[in-house]
């Protein structure tokens, strides 16, 4: 039974994170957009910035209001599914989502409401501060979710007593060994991801014809970002990978699908394709190059990389061959997609900026339209690597999983599980209806900014 209710808890919160982490990730990259385009507007007196930021950010509003309510089951999933985990790491877990309501969501809701209704009703400083907050909001709260995650991959600052932890240093916790690459490498995810849907819907409408010069203003916006953003997470995520190697070996041997350690003096082969066969430990069949992984995961020509077999079977973790082609998927799609970035770069640059030459490349700008969902993709195959490949811990090292789960009834589960899989089917059907009435509709181009508001001077009230 304990087993049975482990496994249903497991794709309970597996299915709410895969849910929930497609709208944050859109959230984090549209506000800074929107704060890039609100100042280009202040700055140059361009209506088109105006008209785009009045755009795009009916799109955020849409997405934000789905990522709020789609989170909320995955907290409470710590308390009715995870109580083992919740009483063992409260103390510093607790602490941190409660710092992520407080300083980020809060923020973050708070000015939310400045930004999309204050247009013409706060002087134009305080609007652009509020898109400001509403930016920095869900930037901070990637940084706080990233750290509790992360403290979860490499834990570090605490003691054990008693059965439960206790917080001995908050910096050494909060800044733990994976942090830094965690939190830099999935913010850098979130403004690509935004940067693709923003030029993969311009792409749509230059492929339509449809407003031409106001989609290729943001297409050239986002191509811009995204020719620095793009190799900058391939690089992000390597360092990534050596990280993973040192602190969480069988994690990376499972995604490189590596069994044998290999000899002094020799390299690691690494796989460029496979069939990993847990059972049998060991690949049924592998397309390898001599001596590579050691030069991925240690940045060295003989480094030491630890096989799979050097784990008992209980210390591994499950599932290789998902592990492993969802990392393969994560990085190939991050390749195509720096490649894609160069390319159109430099067939823009070619045509020398020409609308009418960027619209005669009908071919580019449908594999651009194409690539919306391929972020997606990586994003969600990136974090299967992270939580599938750190179990059979929750805690990484110190409590396994099956130690974690709550003792509840299996069916309390199957039921609770059957009503988020149905809210979040109508939540998607919401989601995808309104956005497309978004789309339909298309920008407003005779509008106008509202007339300034001017500061406010405090005034003095005699007698008191």
């Amino acid at each position: 039974m304990l087993s049975h209710v482990l496994e249903l808890s497991r794709a309970q919160f597996a299915m709410t994170a895969i849910f929930h982490i497609l709208w944050p990730i859109l959230t984090i990259s549209l506000s800074a957009f929107l704060l890039l385009l609100e100042v280009l507007w202040l700055r140059t007196g361009e209506l088109m910035y105006y008209r785009h930021a009045r755009f795009w950010t009916k799109l955020l509003v849409l997405n934000f209001a789905v990522g709020v309510v789609s989170g909320i089951p995955m907290e409470f999933q710590f308390g009715t599914n995870w109580a083992g985990f919740s009483q063992f790491s409260g103390q510093f877990i607790g602490n941190i989502l409660g710092f992520e309501g407080a300083m980020a969501f809060m923020l973050e809701a708070g000015f939310i409401g400045v930004m999309l209704l204050g247009w013409g009703r706060v002087p134009r400083g305080v609007h652009l501060f509020a898109t400001a907050m509403v930016a920095l909001g869900s930037s901070i709260s990637a940084f706080w979710i990233m750290v509790a995650n992360s403290w979860m991959q490499t834990p570090a600052g605490i003691s054990i007593v008693d059965g439960k932890i206790v917080v001995t240093d908050y910096v050494a916790a909060i800044f733990n060994p994976d942090m830094a690459w965690g939190v830099s490498h999935m913010w850098v995810a979130a403004i690509e991801t935004g940067m693709f849907v923003i030029a993969g819907v311009s792409a749509w409408n230059l492929f339509r014809r449809r407003n031409p010069e106001f989609f290729a203003r943001s297409f050239k916006i986002a191509l811009t970002v995204l020719v620095f953003v793009a190799p900058l997470q391939i690089w992000l995520g390597d360092s990534s990978g050596v990280s993973v190697f040192e602190s969480q070996p069988a994690k990376g041997a499972a995604i490189e699908g590596h069994w044998d350690t290999n000899k002094p003096g020799m390299g690691a082969a690494w796989s460029l394709l496979a069939w990993p066969d847990q059972e049998k430990q060991h690949n049924d069949w592998s397309i390898e190059v001599p001596g590579m992984l050691s030069i991925l995961g240690t940045h060295s020509l003989h480094g030491k990389v630890k096989g799979l077999t050097d784990f008992a079977r209980a210390d591994q973790p499950p599932m290789i061959a998902l592990l492993y082609y969802a990392f393969r998927a994560m990085a190939g799609i991050g390749f195509a997609f720096m490649l894609l970035a160069f390319w159109t770069a430099y067939a823009l640059r070619k045509a020398r900026g020409s609308l009418a030459a960027l619209l005669a490349q009908r071919k580019l700008l449908l594999a651009w339209v194409l690539c919306i969902p391929l972020p997606y993709v990586a994003v969600e195959a990136g974090w299967i690597v992270r939580e599938v490949g750190r179990q059979p811990w929750i805690v990484y090292g110190l409590l396994r999983t099956k130690d974690a789960v709550s003792t509840v009834a299996a069916s309390s589960v199957s039921m609770s599980m059957a009503m988020f899989f149905a809210f979040y089917v109508v939540l998607l059907v919401t989601f995808f209806v309104l956005a497309r009435r978004w789309l339909r509709t298309g920008p407003d181009l005779t509008s106008t900014p509202p007339a300034a508001v001017a500061a406010q001077t405090p005034t003095t009230v005699s007698g008191y």
